[in-house]
């Protein structure tokens, strides 16, 4: 544990002075960490203990204190074991961030760790899975209607913290007495929600990056459906329900900007009138400007984008009484028209290439033969002829003998063959002694021995 922390040497996960290893959650990069003075500008510090939990403590005895440094902080009752994760003059808006107002809540700082503070401490560390475990036997047997998520132990092992997750209120007061008489500790009951909890135990979101609860957020804010309805968003439960089985917290950081922009545009149940038809509001581009209409109020028909100023100025003529032939102004109809990178290239572009590649292979094979024999290239006898003349008389010396590297001449076997059936033919068709060829003796019937 002393040196997950250590900063400015070559190890993995660490750069400059003000940042700490990204393995512990709701890390803080402390950006004034190289200015001077920044450490004894107040006495405050930050220190983390397991997963997200945090305190904030007055270094009283004025420590020389950097951020990874493993130090024993007051308790009640007893002592803690944690570590620092921020120093200066950032800790004070932290405070202001998670809502300190009261100064007594602020405890001290004892010393830093010494070895056997940090053996006590893996001691009791090492007990917490299997309480856990027994923790959930024992709520199952009271029949509470309560998930015990994790438990904690203090750095000296004189208190346990057991975090659950209920829906209700649970009278845990049995409880509290079965479990102190079990593991001989002092109980504390915390209760966390479903998002406090995916951010103790974390992991990847659908966007690929880790999760916002389980690295800088602190505060939860309630969200809503209203949230993704300014936004556009499909109301489709399982695309906007986030690990925690809730909604997204990431959908609430920029609906005050869609807010603001659809102020500048239409309401959606103005009507658009033309001397031709009547457009029904269909969608609209919130934060490009753009409104779509159609003719029809239920189907997209004779669909029309215009920016939000030519809907105005076509919304005053109807207030006129004024009717405009059309609802685009000229040539100058939805500019800033957004474009798709995946319109940019076509999807088989991959697969026409491929084919004629097939086809160029088919043609060079065709080709590249006659070219090498020409270009006295390597040869079919594996010969190299050395020059495009050296083929030529290679060529001239294979029609005169026949043969070449001992391969016989397919014209001369050709000559032969056909000979040998000239042959056969004319044996055929000599004729007997009795003046009747082959054939027709055998056609002719075979005459009965005389008795």
């Amino acid at each position: 544990m002393d040196g997950q922390f250590k900063t400015g040497g070559p190890g993995r996960g660490l750069c400059a002075k003000g940042c700490g290893r990204q393995d512990r959650q709701l890390n803080t990069y402390d950006y004034l960490a190289d200015i001077p003075g920044n450490a004894e500008a107040t006495d405050l510090v930050e220190v983390q203990f397991k997963n997200t939990r945090k305190g904030y403590y007055r270094n009283t005895n004025h420590l020389p204190l950097a951020k990874g440094d493993t130090v024993a902080v007051e308790a009640s009752p007893g002592h803690d074991i944690g570590v620092v994760t921020l120093t200066g003059r950032l800790v004070p808006l932290q405070i202001k961030k998670a809502n300190l107002k009261s100064e007594q809540e602020i405890k001290r700082i004892y010393r830093k760790a010494k070895p056997a503070d940090l053996e006590k401490y893996e001691e009791a560390k090492s007990r917490e899975h299997g309480t856990m475990i027994r923790a959930r036997q024992i709520a199952k047997d009271l029949g509470l209607q309560m998930k015990i998520g994790d438990v904690e132990y203090q750095g000296d092992g004189g208190k346990a913290i057991f975090y659950y997750i209920a829906d209700g209120r649970v009278d845990f007061r049995q409880l509290i007495k079965v479990l102190a008489e079990a593991f001989r500790v002092r109980i504390e009951m915390k209760q966390i929600g479903a998002r406090q909890e995916a951010g103790r135990i974390g992991g990847i979101g659908p966007c690929g990056r880790e999760m916002c609860c389980a690295t800088w957020m602190k505060n939860f804010v309630s969200v809503s459906t209203g949230a993704a309805r300014y936004q556009d968003i499909s109301l489709n439960p399982q695309k906007l329900a986030g690990q925690c089985a809730k909604l997204k917290c990431c959908m609430n950081y920029e609906v005050d900007t869609y807010v603001e922009a659809g102020k500048r545009l239409p309401s959606k149940e103005i009507t658009l009138q033309t001397q031709d038809a009547e457009y029904f509001f269909f969608k609209a581009d919130i934060l490009a400007g753009l409104v779509t209409y159609s003719t029809d109020k239920h189907v997209a028909a004779n669909l029309v984008t215009l920016p939000a100023a030519r809907a105005f100025e076509v919304i005053n003529m109807n207030r006129k009484g004024e009717k405009p032939e059309k609802l685009e102004a000229g040539e100058a109809a939805a500019p800033g028209k957004p474009s798709d990178l995946v319109e940019q290239e076509s999807l088989t572009r991959f697969d026409k290439r491929k084919k004629n590649k097939k086809r160029n292979a088919g043609r060079s094979n065709n080709t590249d033969t006659p070219r090498k024999e020409a270009a006295g290239g390597t040869n079919k006898d594996g010969g190299n002829t050395g020059s495009p003349q050296a083929g030529k008389e290679k060529r001239n010396n294979r029609n005169k003998d026949g043969r070449q590297s001992g391969k016989p001449d397919n014209n001369r076997d050709h000559k032969e063959r056909r000979g040998n059936r000239n042959h056969k033919k004319e044996a055929a068709n000599a004729r007997q002694p009795d003046g009747k060829t082959p054939a027709e003796a055998a056609q002719a019937p075979k005459n009965k021995p005389e008795n």
